[in-house]
């Protein structure tokens, strides 16, 4: 320390020794003072004295070097130099620089630069020593400066005035501090400046003193120097402008750029508004008039601040985001890139380098550079390696030794921009993915730490990030596609598409929509071949040169890969678009895009939003190029293009192909880790490009784009565990593919759709499917949908997938149960569908809820009622039977499972207040779902398809009949009204209403039997089929159905609906409707005493006739009736038993129902009888006969119940029935199927019913009781009406009908014209008469048949064919009559004498009198081929009716009327005499004299005459009266016979008259017999007299020549004898 102290002393003998300029000398004293001053022990006066003597050694010129090292290791080795004393060493140091000795100038300039840092390193060693030491304003230092620095410390104060002499110095302006400096330059100045800022920033942070001296004094410096640049233009002539401009001058310029570098890296903050000047500077210096060596530091420079994001940040903070300010980091970014673009279009004028690279791309191979480059429009850039990523190490900047300006070489500043941009880019990216990813952790922490609370960022940063890419992302854009474009480097492309793609991503992340699209743009277009019409990336049409193709002169084959190629094509394909176009290329580039494309989808995939649909577009035109096509499960496969030139692909490709299919994959499996949202952009992205490649599809059949489906499917599959939120709009979708028009199109939607619906309902859900009905629903829904689609390849597809749905699924469908049905039932037209619908049927019904068994009907039922497919129709009836039976076997089960059911819907209808809603709904709902299959049956019987009617009826009735057991009673009501009338409803009313016209035979090779050729008689089957199924349930459940409160109603209907099918105009319907009312009738009422097994059988209500067993459950097989006898009889035996015995109300209740019943019958026969009225050229409809014979045969069954009340009223209209019904015709070509042959005595069965039901009716009032009788007279009109049809036919209406056979029995034309035939109605006429004389024989006495001269009616009906006689339509008829007629008398005639007092039978008697005349004298002949043995049978005949009034009626002639025995009288007379035919043939004439008719009457009247009993003398008149005429008859014949012969001479005399002779001869002998028995006293004397006077014309006749004659007259003679022995007595009274 003492050394210390005394230093100046001690150094002093050196300094001394410097002074005598003696080099040898000079050098040892400088040493020594070295020395000395390396231990420190050099006080501040010494150091002073030190520094002086050196400036003296330097104004000499002397030991220069040695002068800088000792300046220097005085300063450097301790702290005394201050204030002058450093700057006076400064300054020589300052002074040595400029020497003219090269070396002394650089080591000088070394010092200077080592002593001011070492000035500054004291400061800032000062301030670490006074931190934390409260400031005490220091001592005031007496000081010359302007300035004030008084409250800086020593240290401080050095540096400041230094600095501040700086500053001055570059400015040439006379320093403060630095006295004595003589000369400067600014480079140097500059680079002291540059040093200062950038080593020691802190030091003018800190202190304001120093940070004024930066506003003050630097930046204005900086821009005043700057000022030469900013003004030139290159290639402005200085002519031009007035004043010479100053030329820029490259190393002041380059150091300026240093300096303002380092001022905005360090000061920014302080230097605001500066700095904005200075940026602004930077941007103008990049601009293409600038020298290119200019811009070739200004790129550096930028550059240099391009590395720095946050200083970038701050940039944008301080301007870019304050209003009215310049947009300074835009204008960088901008900057950037115009000058990257002007590079590719401005010319390298006057740059040398640029001369020795051939211009354009010519010369690229034969340099031979393997180095990249950017080509552009002819523009060849190679590419450098100008810098290590991320920081800017500069060229130019740093050539701080170079005077002129460098020539730049082709392609560096290209090369930097490049780097400044990418590094710009990496740069934000990744300070901004930094913050996020920090304020993201922090958002994290404060969720968990609040889980209520909402987590809300700042909102600052978000701000500038957002501002930094906006303001950046055009230039950005621009430059890179630009770059992009012009690549020709694998390695440059990467790094701009990485720069893209960062870009891209952070856009999306920070959620600016605009740019984060327009980055994928740009990589998209980049992935397609140049001009490629996409729409979705609609080009800005910058007619780019297709490079593409200026490659390969040569056709593309091939090519394996090359490094010299520039862009090289690696692939030819299709464009994908609606109008076939030629090929297009893809190149290594494009298919390098497109792998950064799909890592851009892979990874970013979350950020992408909306502009998935760019991607995924690009992506499904690059697929289509490569000729990718969809395989199972959506993967995409390389696959040959269907048509066109196949594509193309080079080896590179092909191996890459199976990557790229393998990323595409991964890419959309990735898509499980994208959250919803981002989740939904994908999917919807890929329904547009869907629709979009659907639109391409449509008008033609090309091959479509299946990326976007096959996609849509891959998706839907990796995102099974969260698919309720995609289902809606993936299925949606995809239900619009399966309805276009393209197949190929449609079959990939389908094939989709149903995979994803197999998968959905195969993954294992969480909780499982058959707990989350929702799910399970939505998942089907689809299924359902397709329904609407009707392409049948669809229907296939929807087909296959429910068939594997049941196979898989079937049994946990649980509550998917009604879906599935019901997509069964929409596809019900295709084939496959019954397949489904059986398999569920038969394997699933039990698996299913009960409550969907309803559906299954329904759904058979829509089967059932589709009209492509009979088969199908008749198959789903079979499942309908099928379903019946299930329900039979599982009733119990289904019952309990539907009632638990029932109870929960009830209890939601009751808390919403509703009513519970369901079809049918009081019944019980076991019950209802009877009824709803009933009710689906009967939509069947009444199809328009006649077999299908037929199943469907036959089906219904049968399960009907089957399981009708287990329905409650109300149940039935529904069935009887709403099911069965209902159908009967339907069926009427679609049978009258139905198609007359004839059916061609179907399909060619199907006939239809001409029963069936007409719409109308397939109806007419129809109804039959459903009326006897309905009669049959009533005739079978009786007892049942009568315990139904409105049972009589019921019977009404079903009467009514008998009548009308009775009634309808088609025989088959009437027929049968007459059999449903036999069979309904049979039911038999219950007898009291059971005591016989089928009375109790048909007690219990169980119709003796059982009915046939129906074919029902598919044609031919019987149905094996499970309700046998013994089980109904079990079943009876319950509540149904406990009815009352049949009292008097069940009587009361029967009657009504018989009532009922017989007024059907008596309208239908009305009806059905009634003839027609008018004329009857339209043929109205006339009914057959089985239909008639079926109708009377009803009645007897039906009267054995309504007879207790059966009045005349019901008589009559009975007979009115029968009336009609016999007369109605039969039409010609049924008549031979009738009458077995014309001639042939037989009933028709229509006949004999008729009969029998007056027979039925007789015999009841034969039993019935006593007023009953007043009846029989009726029914005798009614068979005397018959009668009469014998001779009469009834006419029926106006028709004109042929009859069967004429009086002459001619043999009937068979082809008559007319259309109809009366019936032969002898056999029935003569039928009658007998049923009459029998009913007569056992009523004649009764007193209603006295009452009513019911015997003067018989004998008046049989007066017409008694006239008739042989004009009778058959021969039998007559005879039958007379027979009768005597039959009748015999039994008639006493019963009429005995009533003779009464006057009930007087008009009887002329009636009889005219039957016997019109009889015996007939008007008609007989017919010319009549025979003598029949002549003389019909003459034994004529004898009998004779008989008769000699032994019946003469005898009692006083109880007779006098007029009546007159009659007869003459009538007996008449016969004895003019009983000859007049047309006999002369052979014939003997026999055809009728003599024994003649003699009988002859007798008769005789016997009358001379009987004693004629009791009173006006009948003895008569008798007289008759006697004498005859007697003067037979004299006259006599006479004119002997006149006649005497003329005729020889000839002989007619035969007739010959005939007549003989007749009068026979006659006078027979008078001579009766006189001879009668007494004599009875005999008037008149009478023998007139005998007598006969005698002698007798006598006269003798001579005739006739031997017939002769043997006559002799047996005339004969009896003469008696007179010749004159009378004992009065002989004389005699005479008198």
């Amino acid at each position: 320390m003492s050394l210390k102290e005394n230093s100046s002393e001690v150094v002093q003998p050196f300094l001394m020794g410097c002074g005598t300029k003696e080099p040898k000398i000079t050098q040892l004293c400088l040493a020594a003072i070295q020395r000395l001053m390396s231990h420190e022990v050099v006080s501040e006066a010494a150091a002073g004295n030190i520094i002086n003597m050196l400036w003296q050694l330097m104004e000499n010129g002397l030991e220069e070097l040695k002068l800088l090292q000792t300046v220097l290791v005085l300063l450097t080795t301790n702290t005394v130099v201050h204030d002058e004393v450093l700057s006076k060493a400064i300054v020589l140091c300052f002074r040595l620089h400029f020497t003219k000795d090269n070396i002394t100038n650089n080591t000088a300039a070394a010092t200077v630069r080592q002593v001011v840092t070492v000035v500054f390193e004291r400061m800032v060693a000062e301030d670490e020593r006074f931190k934390g030491i409260v400031e005490q304003p220091p001592p005031v230092q007496g000081n010359t400066n302007r300035r004030s620095v008084s409250t800086l410390r020593p240290s401080a104060k050095d540096a400041y005035m230094l600095f501040q002499d700086l500053c001055q110095l570059v400015n040439a302006d006379a320093p403060y501090w630095l006295v004595g400096m003589t000369e400067m330059t600014r480079t140097f100045g500059l680079e002291l400046l540059e040093s200062v800022l950038n080593d020691f920033p802190g030091v003018f942070l800190q202190h304001q003193e120093f940070s004024f001296l930066l506003k003050e004094r630097v930046c204005p410096l900086v821009i005043k120097l700057f000022s030469p640049n900013i003004k030139f233009r290159q290639g402005s002539s200085s002519a031009a402008s007035p004043a010479p401009v100053e030329k820029p001058y490259f190393p002041i310029c380059m150091r300026l750029l240093r300096v303002v570098s380092v001022l905005i890296k360090h000061f920014y903050s302080l230097l605001v508004t500066e700095c904005e000047i200075f940026l602004s500077l930077l941007v103008k210096f990049l601009d293409g008039e600038k020298p290119q060596w200019l811009r070739a530091v200004a790129v550096e420079s930028v550059h240099r601040l391009c590395v720095q994001p946050h200083l970038l940040r701050s940039f944008c903070q301080s301007y870019d985001m304050k209003q009215h300010s310049t947009k300074v980091f835009r204008d960088i970014v901008n900057a950037l890139g115009s000058f990257i673009q002007s590079l590719f279009i401005v010319p390298n004028v006057g740059n040398a380098a640029a001369v020795s690279a051939p211009a354009g791309g010519s010369g690229l191979g034969a340099q031979g550079t393997a180095q990249g480059a950017f080509e552009y429009r002819g523009t060849w850039i190679p590419l450098m390696t100008v810098s290590v990523q991320g920081s800017a190490k500069a060229t130019y900047l740093e050539m701080l030794d170079k005077v002129e300006p460098p020539s730049i070489p082709e392609g560096y500043a290209m090369s930097v921009a490049f780097s400044a941009l990418l590094d710009l880019v990496r740069g934000i990216t990744s300070m901004i993915e930094r913050e996020l990813a920090v304020e993201e952790e922090a958002a994290a922490e404060f969720r968990e730490a609040h889980p209520d609370q909402e987590w809300k960022p700042q909102p600052g940063a978000h701000l500038v990030w957002e501002e930094m890419v906006s303001a950046c992302w055009c230039g950005l854009l621009a430059a890179l596609s630009l770059l992009l474009d012009a690549s020709t480097d694998e390695t440059a492309t990467e790094n701009i598409l990485k720069a893209e793609l960062t870009m891209a991503s952070l856009c999306g992340r920070l959620g600016l929509v605009t740019p984060r699209d327009a980055f994928i743009t740009a990589i998209c277009k980049a992935s397609l071949p140049p001009h490629y019409a996409l729409t979705v990336l609609s080009s800005n049409t910058a007619n780019l040169s297709s490079k593409a193709y200026s490659i390969q002169g040569q056709s593309v084959q091939i090519i394996s890969p090359s490094s010299e190629s520039h862009q090289q094509v690696v692939a030819v394909g299709q464009p994908l678009t609606a109008q076939p176009q030629g090929t297009v290329v893809l190149t290594a580039k494009n298919i390098q895009c497109m792998r950064t494309l799909l890592n851009l989808a892979h990874c970013h995939g979350a950020v992408l939003g909306t502009s998935w649909q760019l991607v995924l577009a690009t992506l499904q035109h690059l697929v289509w190029i490569l000729g990718l096509k969809p395989g199972v499960g959506g993967a995409l496969k390389p696959g040959r293009a269907v048509e066109g030139p196949s594509t193309v692909l080079t080896t590179a490709v092909m191996t890459d192909l199976p990557v790229i299919s393998n990323i595409l994959s991964r890419l959309f499996e990735s898509s499980q880790y994208l959250d919803d949202v981002s989740l939904h952009h994908l999917i919807n992205a890929l329904c547009s490009l869907s629709l979009e490649a659907m639109e391409m599809a449509y008008g033609n059949n090309k091959e479509p784009s299946l990326f976007a489906v096959a996609k849509l499917l891959e998706t839907g599959l990796v995102n099974m565990d969260r698919i309720e939120i995609l289902w809606r709009p993936l299925t949606g979708h995809l239900l619009e593919v399966c309805q276009h028009p393209n197949s190929r199109m449609r079959e990939w939607g389908a094939e989709a759709l149903t995979a994803l619906i197999k998968a959905g309902l195969a993954y294992k859900h969480d909780p499982p499917l058959a707990q989350n009905q929702r799910l399970q629903l939505l998942l089907l829904n689809p299924l359902k949908e397709l329904s609407n689609v009707l392409h049948a390849d669809i229907r296939q597809k929807q087909l296959e997938c429910v068939l594997q749905i049941l196979q898989s699924q079937g049994d946990s469908l649980g509550p998917g149960w009604p879906l599935v049905l019901g997509v069964i039932g929409a596809i019900r037209n295709d084939q496959g569908a019954p397949c489904c619908l059986q398999l569920v049927v038969t394997d699933f019904l039990p698996t299913m809820p009960c409550t969907c068994l309803q559906i299954v009907v329904d759904v058979a039922g829509s089967f059932g009622l589709q009209n492509q497919e009979l088969n199908i129709s008749l198959t789903s009836i079979g499942l309908l039977w099928n379903i019946s039976d299930y329900f039979f076997q599982r009733g119990e089960a289904i019952t309990q499972e539907l009632e638990r059911e029932e109870e929960a819907l009830q209890k939601q209808a009751q808390e919403r207040g509703e009513t519970l809603n369901r079809p049918f709904h009081p019944a019980p709902p076991f019950d209802c779902l009877w009824l709803c299959l009933y009710a689906k049956l009967g939509e069947l019987c009444v199809d328009p398809r006649p077999a299908v009617r037929k199943s469907a009826g036959q089906t219904l009735f049968s399960t009907i009949a089957a399981h009708g057991t287990l329905l409650q009673q109300p149940t039935w009501h529904i069935v009887v009204w709403k099911v069965l009338f209902q159908l009967l409803d339907c069926v009427r009313t679609s049978s009258t209403t139905a198609d007359k016209e004839k059916i061609e035979s179907g399909g060619g090779n199907i006939l239809i039997h001409h029963s069936r050729d007409t719409a109308e008689k397939q109806w007419a089957e129809t109804w039959v089929l459903t009326l006897a199924g309905v009669a049959r349930i009533f005739n079978t459940r009786r007892y049942l159905l009568q315990q139904l409160g409105d049972f009589f109603e019921a019977w009404e209907v079903l009467l009514n609906h008998i009548q009308s099918a009775a009634l309808s105009k088609n025989n088959e319907v009437s027929l049968a409707a007459l059999k449903s009312f036999q069979e309904i009738l049979q039911i038999v009422t219950p007898v009291k005493d059971s005591d016989k097994a089928g009375d109790a059988l048909a007690a219990m209500g169980v119709p003796p006739v059982l009915i046939d067993p129906l074919s029902a459950s598919g044609p031919g097989r019987p149905l094996v009736r499970s309700d046998s006898l013994v089980e109904r009889l079990t079943r009876y035996n319950g509540a149904e038993l406990q009815a009352p015995p049949p009292g008097e109300e069940s009587a009361l209740e029967d009657s009504a129902l018989w009532w009922s019943a017989w007024n059907t019958w008596y309208r239908t026969g009305t009806d059905s009888t009634r003839p027609p009225s008018g004329p009857t050229e339209k043929l109205s409809f006339i009914p057959s006969q089985p239909f008639l014979t079926a109708l009377i045969q009803i009645f007897p069954a039906l009267y054995q119940h309504i007879k207790a009340n059966f009045s005349m009223e019901d008589l009559k209209k009975l007979g009115v029935i029968l009336h009609g019904a016999v007369s109605v015709p039969i039409s010609s070509d049924a008549s031979p199927f009738i009458l077995p042959s014309y001639t042939e005595a037989v009933l028709t069965s229509l006949q004999e019913a008729v009969l029998t039901a007056l027979d039925v009716l007789q015999k009841a009032i034969c039993v019935g009781p006593e007023n009953l009788q007043v009846m029989y007279p009726a029914i005798f009109e009614q068979l005397l009406l018959f009668v009469e049809f014998s001779c009469k036919p009834p006419q029926y209406g106006r028709m004109e009908t042929k009859h069967v056979a004429n009086a002459k029995y001619n043999q009937i034309q068979l082809f008559a014209p007319a259309e109809w035939v009366a019936l032969n109605y002898v056999p029935f006429a003569e039928r009658s008469l007998e049923v009459v004389v029998d009913l007569y024989h056992k009523t004649a006495c009764h007193k209603a048949v006295i009452n009513e001269k019911v015997l003067q009616n018989i004998i008046k009906t049989l007066r017409m064919p008694l006239g008739l006689k042989y004009a009778c339509p058959s021969e039998s008829t007559w005879k039958l009559a007379v027979s009768s007629l005597l039959k009748v008398l015999s039994i008639g005639l006493p019963v009429a004498r005995q009533h003779a007092s009464s006057g009930k039978f007087d008009t009887m008697w002329p009636e009889l009198a005219n039957a016997f005349e019109d009889f015996l004298f007939t008007k008609s002949t007989p017919p010319d081929n009549l025979s003598i043995q029949e002549f003389q049978k019909n003459e034994a005949i004529d004898v009998e009716v004779v008989q008769l009034i000699s032994t019946e009626i003469l005898p009692f002639a006083n109880f007779i009327p006098k007029d009546f025995v007159g009659q007869i009288m003459t009538m007996l007379n008449k016969g004895s005499i003019h009983s000859q035919s007049p047309s006999f043939t002369e052979a014939e004439i003997d026999v055809r004299m009728r003599e024994d008719f003649s003699k009988v009457c002859f007798e008769t009247l005789l016997q009358f005459s001379f009987s004693n009993k004629v009791s009173t003398p006006q009948e003895g008149y008569i008798s007289r009266m008759a006697l004498s005429v005859l007697l003067k008859r037979s004299q006259d014949v006599l006479r004119r016979y002997v006149e006649d012969e005497r003329l005729s001479g020889r000839c002989p005399l007619p035969r007739q008259q010959v005939t007549e002779i003989i007749f009068v001869l026979k006659a006078i002998s027979t008078l001579m017999d009766s006189l001879k028995k009668t007494q004599p006293e009875n005999v008037d004397g008149n009478t023998w007299a007139q005998v007598i006077a006969l005698y002698p014309t007798l006598v006269e006749c003798i001579t005739c020549s006739s031997s017939e004659v002769s043997s006559a007259l002799k047996e005339a003679l004969g009896p003469f004898k008696d007179f010749m022995q004159p009378p004992v007595s009065k002989v004389q009274n005699g005479e008198s």
